[in-house]
């Protein structure tokens, strides 16, 4: 038992999909599944995505080159990893999911790779 974490869901997004849209939204749709079991442990789940693809959208509006321009998505992965206290991380290939992993082991931060493995909360 602990108290409630707040718990990234890293995993692909868009690897794997050569920029196909429903691909995409398909990795989307499965980190979003990991959310419930998260939430009925007792924590607050957090998808980088959620908070990323609506900066990218709004810099897209503004006129920002979201393809060649700052790396959005990892770097709001990053600074939402400063306010997590766990990682979930999914099976597959995702090179930011990997960095989300390195992040939170650097700042000490235990890293799930299976929903059996997150503690209920108290």
């Amino acid at each position: 038992m602990t108290d409630a974490q707040l718990i990234l869901i890293a995993g692909p997004y868009r690897s794997g999909t050569d920029g196909d849209p429903d691909r995409i939204a398909h990795n989307l749709a499965r980190l979003e599944q990991a959310a419930w079991p998260v939430f009925q442990l007792g924590h607050v789940p957090l998808i980088g995505e959620w908070a990323a693809l609506p900066i990218l959208r709004v810099a897209a509006e503004s006129g920002v080159d979201v393809e060649t321009g700052p790396d959005v998505m990892y770097e709001t992965a990053s600074r939402l990893l400063g306010h997590c206290d766990a990682v979930l991380r999914l099976p597959g290939e995702s090179a930011g999911a990997d960095a989300d992993v390195a992040i939170a082991r650097r700042r000490g931060l235990p890293v799930y790779f299976d929903i059996a493995e997150v503690p209920a909360r108290a």
